[in-house]
C-alpha cells in the first residue's frame, strides 16, 4: 500500500509564496553573517597576531557549533515548532554578535571565537528549520530550484558583507600593515587595540537588526508544516525503520555535505590569505571572497534555469563534482606568475577597479561555480523517503556543516608545512565523494 498524501500539508499558493519570501530573508542573513569570516580571518590574524593555522580557528569555532548544536536544534524545533524556533535562533545569533564588543575591547581571541560559536549555534537552529522547510514546501522535483533561489539570497549577501566589513575595518589595510613594521612594541600594541575596536560598530548594528528580526518573526504569517510519510513510499517500510541510521541515502548525504561545506569554506575563507601569500596587495585581495560568491550566484542562476527542465538534480550534482576536480587541479598546477586582467565596480565607492591578478586566484574563485548546486541538490536527495524521521534527518545534515570547521584547519596546517597553493590538493577527495554520491550514493536504500 502506498501513501497518496503529500509530504506536508502545503499552505495556499499565496501564503506559500510569502513563506518562501520570508525564508529568503533568512538565507540572506545566513549569507551575510557566514561570509564575514572571509574578512575576519585576515583581520583577526593581524589584530590578535596569529599564525595561518591559528587564524583558521575562526572557521572552526563557527562551523563546529553546527555539529554540536544540530541535534539540540532538532529537539528545540520539536518543542517549539518551526516559527518559534526561528525566533530563538535569531536571538541566539544576536547574543553571538554582541560578544564581539567585549572581545574587541579586550582584544582577546578566545572571546571572538566564543562569539562565533554562539553565532553559529543560532544559525544551526535557523538552518535546521529553514532548509527542510524550503525543501518540502513545494514539489520535490523542483526543490533544488527553490533552494537555488535561496542560494542567490545567501550568496548575494555573502558577496556584499565582506566588502562592507572591509570598508569599516580594513580600508587602510596595506598602509596599516606597513606602519606596523616601523612601530615600537608599545605603539604596536596601541595600534592593534585600535584595529580590534573597529568591529564594534558593525557588530553592534548586527545585534540590533537580529533582535528586531526575532520580534518580527513572532508576527510573521509563516505557517507551520506537518510532516507526513513521503508520497509514493510504502508506509510499512517507513514504520519498520527504528533508527535514522537505517537510511543510507541520508548518512551518505551527511558525509557528502561534510566534504562540500569543507571545500566551500576553504574557497571563500582562504582566498584572501592565498592572494596575500603570492604578493597581491590587501587593497585588492580583500575583494576576493566576493569573487567566489559571485561565481556561486552564477551557478545558482544556472540551476534555476536548468533544473528540472533540462537536467536533473543528481546530474547537476555530478557536474559540480567534475568542475570541482578540474578547478582544483588548475589551482595547484598553474604557476602563480601566470596573470590575467580583471575589472570590477567597487560597491562601496562605485568606482571601476582594474586589476592584474594570477590565474590561480581565478580558479579558486571558480570553485564557487563548482560548489553552487551541491547544497541544493543534496538536500532533496538525502531527505527523500525519510517520512517521520525528517526533522532528525535534517539535524544530521546540518551536522555535516562540521566540514567547514575541520577541513580548513587541515588546509591551514598543510599551508604552513608546504605552501598555500599545494594545500588545495585537500579538495580532490572531497569532490570525488560528491561525484560518487551523485552517481550512486543517493540511490542506496539498504546497507546490505
Amino acid at each position: 500500500m502506498t501513501q497518496s498524501n503529500p509530504l506536508i500539508s502545503i499552505p495556499k499558493k499565496a501564503n506559500n509564496f510569502l513563506s518562501i519570501f520570508i525564508i529568503g530573508v533568512f538565507f540572506f542573513i545566513f549569507g551575510f553573517v557566514t561570509w564575514l569570516n572571509g574578512i575576519l580571518i585576515p583581520y583577526l590574524k593581524t589584530a590578535c597576531e596569529l599564525s595561518n593555522f591559528q587564524a583558521l580557528f575562526v572557521a572552526f569555532a563557527f562551523y563546529i557549533s553546527y555539529t554540536i548544536m544540530a541535534l539540540p536544534s532538532s529537539w528545540i524545533l520539536k518543542k517549539t515548532g518551526f516559527k518559534t524556533g526561528m525566533m530563538v535562533g535569531l536571538w541566539v545569533m544576536a547574543l553571538g554578535t554582541l560578544l564581539f564588543i567585549p572581545a574587541a575591547l579586550l582584544r582577546t581571541y578566545s572571546i571572538f571565537l566564543f562569539g562565533l560559536f554562539i553565532l553559529g549555534t543560532g544559525l544551526a537552529i535557523l538552518q535546521t528549520a529553514s532548509n527542510p522547510y524550503i525543501t518540502i514546501i513545494g514539489p520535490r522535483e523542483s526543490a533544488a530550484r527553490r533552494i537555488s533561489v535561496m542560494g542567490i539570497c545567501n550568496k548575494l549577501a555573502g558577496a556584499i558583507a565582506p566588502l562592507i566589513l572591509a570598508y569599516f575595518i580594513l580600508q587602510d589595510g596595506d598602509t596599516f600593515l606597513k606602519s606596523l613594521e616601523t612601530l615600537t612594541r608599545a605603539d604596536r600594541v596601541a595600534a592593534l587595540d585600535d584595529l580590534a575596536m573597529r568591529v564594534i560598530g558593525p557588530y553592534a548594528v548586527m545585534t540590533g537588526v537580529l533582535f528586531i528580526l526575532g520580534l518580527f518573526i513572532r508576527k510573521a504569517p509563516l505557517p507551520e508544516i506537518e510532516m507526513e510519510p513521503d508520497a509514493g513510499v510504502e508506509i510499512d517500510k517507513i514504520s519498520s525503520k527504528s533508527s535514522i541510521f537505517q537510511f543510507p541515502q541520508l548518512i551518505l548525504g551527511v558525509i557528502t555535505l561534510f566534504f562540500y561545506v569543507g571545500v566551500e569554506v576553504i574557497a571563500g575563507d582562504t582566498i584572501i590569505r592565498y592572494g596575500l601569500s603570492i604578493g597581491v596587495p590587501l587593497e585588492s585581495a580583500k575583494n576576493f571572497t566576493s569573487l567566489v560568491l559571485i561565481a556561486m550566484v552564477l551557478g545558482y542562476l544556472l540551476g534555476i534555469l536548468l533544473i528540472p527542465r533540462v537536467i536533473s538534480q543528481k546530474t547537476a550534482l555530478a557536474w559540480c563534482g567534475i568542475l570541482g576536480l578540474l578547478f582544483t587541479v588548475l589551482i595547484t598546477l598553474v604557476p602563480t606568475d601566470a596573470q590575467f586582467h580583471f575589472a570590477f565596480i567597487d560597491l562601496m565607492t562605485l568606482k571601476k577597479v582594474d586589476l592584474i591578478l594570477p590565474f590561480t586566484i581565478l580558479f579558486v574563485g571558480m570553485l564557487g561555480l563548482a560548489n553552487a548546486l551541491v547544497w541544493p541538490a543534496i538536500w532533496p536527495l538525502a531527505i527523500h523517503d525519510l517520512g517521520k524521521f525528517i526533522k532528525t534527518g535534517s539535524a544530521l545534515l546540518i551536522m555535516g556543516i562540521a566540514g567547514g570547521a575541520i577541513l580548513p584547519l587541515i588546509w591551514g596546517f598543510f599551508s604552513d608545512v608546504w605552501s598555500m597553493q599545494q594545500a588545495y590538493w585537500i579538495a580532490i577527495p572531497c569532490y570525488l565523494f560528491i561525484f560518487y554520491y551523485a552517481i550512486h550514493g543517493h540511490k542506496i536504500r539498504s546497507w546490505k
